[in-house]
């Protein structure tokens, strides 16, 4: 439909005056936007984490949120709300107030295995939330306990397919991308495991042989591997981990295309200004760019991302499509 002419005399006056008020409320409305973000922050902003202090999330978010009270000259607080695998605290953002004083430090879980896991979602990803921008991502490490025979990913999956062996693997907890990416493994490979999800000592059994194998983040597992307490066999990223050359990936390991990391992703509310957002955003690249926090992040295997809001839409809806096939085929759900 044409732009109709407000100058031409056959235009109705009344038309006219509404057309040019609502113009000039818009642009009002995107100045009112503007100045938000330029005196962004003038309060202390909570930033949510889904998990309890100490964890891999958590650790990260920490990070992030010192740094932003540094750079804001304003307290960025953190707010443990944990529960069903970070989706609780997902669920206290898209009910909080879109002005950007609360935000959510989320794992990928969350927001692409969760949606499909729950019967009655805690909330509409795709409606509720908005992400600010992925800040890293983390490969797993696929390893067994010392005393299983086996260095390779192929000479693993040969040692689980004896049937005398009644192998299980574990994972941080049911839903977990973890336990997804061992789901997906097994099934590709055709292996007949048992999954045990955990809340704590997961490592501890698989180090002590109560558990064959386990898929845990590098953030939790790579020193065990490093000091030799378990045998990592490979990473679940594509390609190699640069903080981790010597692990091969499962991809390469005879399973072309595996690809199941973790990742991490600041949100807001639905409805939270873009300028606010924008500002939100532009913080955390200099977060991730700053040279001692990527030492952190390397120490703790973790990799940057950097990707934006809309390319993180993207892949969520990517993901859900992807992980919704490997939940179906294995028959998972959240009592698992």
């Amino acid at each position: 439909m044409p732009t109709p002419d407000l100058s031409c005399p056959s235009f109705p006056f009344s038309m006219r005056v509404h057309a040019l008020a609502g113009g000039v409320v818009l642009a009002l409305s995107s100045l009112n936007a503007f100045a938000q973000a330029e005196a962004y922050p003038a309060r202390a902003v909570r930033m949510i984490v889904g998990f309890t202090p100490g964890s891999a999330t958590d650790v990260v978010a920490r990070m992030f949120a010192q740094k932003f009270t540094e750079a804001w000259g304003t307290t960025v607080a953190i707010d443990n709300v944990p529960g069903v695998g970070g989706a609780v605290g997902v669920q206290r953002l898209s009910k909080a107030a879109p002005d950007g004083y609360t935000l959510n430090f989320s794992g990928n879980g969350a927001l692409t295995i969760l949606p499909t896991l729950q019967s009655k979602p805690l909330y509409d990803v795709h409606k509720d939330i908005v992400p600010i921008g992925m800040v890293l991502t983390m490969p797993s490490i696929l390893a067994v306990n010392n005393d299983i025979p086996v260095k390779t990913v192929q000479e693993f999956i040969t040692y689980a397919r004896n049937p005398s062996r009644k192998l299980s693997f574990a994972s941080p907890g049911a839903g977990t991308p973890q336990h997804i990416a061992g789901e997906l493994l097994k099934g590709l490979a055709e292996l007949d495991m048992a999954h045990v999800p955990y809340k704590g000592a997961v490592l501890t059994d698989v180090i002590g042989g109560r558990i064959a194998m386990t898929i845990q983040n590098t953030g939790a597992i790579l020193p065990m591997v490093r000091d030799g307490r378990l045998r990592g066999l490979a990473v679940t990223s594509l390609k190699r981990s640069p903080n981790i050359p010597d692990l091969p990936s499962i991809a390469e390991s005879g399973f072309p295309g595996f690809e199941a990391v973790s990742w991490f992703a600041l949100l807001a509310p639905t409805g939270t200004p873009a300028p606010i957002m924008s500002k939100v955003y532009q913080e955390s690249q200099r977060v991730i760019a700053d040279a001692d926090m990527r030492a952190r992040f390397t120490q703790l295997g973790l990799d940057i991302s950097g990707k934006a809001g809309d390319e993180v839409v993207s892949i969520i809806r990517t993901d859900i499509e992807k992980w919704a096939k490997v939940i179906k085929n294995a028959g998972i759900s959240m009592t698992d």
